[in-house]
């Protein structure tokens, strides 16, 4: 399991892994440089309602620039001139956000954009960036060649050293506590579409290696709705190093309570590497969101830590306001923001999805 970094600029003990290199990968809620993202362009990913997500997602950015620097891949000067039109007509601080020419084929952020691992006590490059391979959720949407190298050219942007693993891995399917546990499902990192070559304790091999872990935690299933095949940020997400938010569906007739409640059970037993159990939150599912016929991925776990806020999606849905309040118990050092995201989720992924923190050091 040797690392490969890009040429510019080079590690001098090249042939380590970032964890041999003393890098991890830091918990959402520590202090972020910046978030990235990507412009929403692709048609497809919102057929007759690209247009009706601007808005909802500018409003995003308007509060991501609250409190730190908002970094976005652009595809050209035309589309950069758009986006400038749909922030100032929501008010945005365009003084904190910053445009960068880096064509990509759709707007997921969080399973494209770069895995940023730091290690404060390095003398020369106190960031690195791992650029795990990208198959749009199992060859689900291709193309997918422009997204796959965003993180490298971000690398070289900022002068930033880059591993390349070599397998295929989104940062949605992870999440972190900052103190050495991952949280993953097996619904999508077994799932053959993927790495079919691997097995589970080889991809923890990986995540261990290159994400700086020391444990991962398996729930099995995602929700119904959710293309990734299961992503765990739609599930359950760390707001501290030992508590947990999953969400649990209140309606037994619902297709699904059976796979949360099992999830539940699965959170129950497992235990920290301090031996710990986890101290489990549950977060109620919103009303099914259906558009076309279709079931749509819609959970309140998919909210986005930011420096000043934790931005929520909410649904039009009597539930948003109990979602926010129990959100908000948990970041007292955070304004809870929900933004609507019923147009949004037309994508199959929310605010979470579209972003990727850059953390400080």
């Amino acid at each position: 399991m040797i690392s490969r970094t890009s040429g510019l600029p080079d590690i001098p003990t090249s042939g380590l892994t970032p964890k041999q290199l003393g890098y991890s990968f830091p918990a959402e809620w520590y202090p972020h440089e910046a978030t990235w993202l990507s412009w929403p362009h692709k048609e497809a990913s919102w057929p007759g309602k690209l247009n009706a997500i601007f808005p909802y997602y500018a409003h995003f950015v308007k509060e991501l620039a609250k409190g730190e620097t908002v970094r976005i891949n652009v595809t050209d000067e035309k589309m950069k001139a758009c986006a400038i039109k749909h922030l100032q007509k929501q008010g945005a601080d365009l003084s904190a956000i910053e445009f960068y020419i880096h064509p990509t084929n759709d707007a997921w952020c969080r399973d494209h954009g770069p895995a940023f691992l730091v290690n404060p006590e390095a003398t020369a490059h106190k960031k690195v960036i791992v650029d795990w391979g990208y198959n749009a959720w199992g060859d689900k949407y291709p193309p997918y060649d422009l997204d796959d190298v965003i993180p490298t050219r971000i690398g070289e942007k900022f002068g930033i050293p880059v591993f390349h693993p070599g397998i295929v891995m989104e940062g949605g399917s992870v999440e972190f506590n900052g103190k050495g546990t991952i949280l993953t499902s097996t619904a999508c990192l077994l799932n053959e579409n993927r790495n079919p070559h691997l097995n589970q304790q080889q991809i923890e091999a990986y995540l261990h290696n290159y994400y700086g872990a020391e444990q991962v935690l398996w729930v099995d299933d995602g929700i119904v709705g959710d293309d990734t095949d299961g992503h765990i940020d739609d599930t359950v997400r760390f707001v501290n190093e030992d508590t947990v938010l999953t969400v649990i569906e209140e309606n037994k007739n619902d297709e699904n309570y059976a796979l949360l409640q099992n999830n539940l059970k699965q959170l129950q037993q497992m235990r920290l590497l301090n031996g710990k159990q986890l101290n489990i939150v549950e977060l109620p599912m919103p009303d099914p969101v259906i558009y076309e016929d279709q079931r749509l991925p819609a959970s309140y776990a998919n909210f986005y830590i930011a420096n000043k806020s934790v931005i929520v999606p909410t649904y039009r849905c009597s539930k948003d306001d109990k979602a926010l309040r129990i959100i908000q118990e948990h970041f007292k050092d955070r304004t809870v923001v929900g933004i609507d995201s019923t147009e949004i989720i037309w994508g199959l992924g929310s605010f979470h999805c579209l972003s990727q923190q850059e953390p400080k050091v």
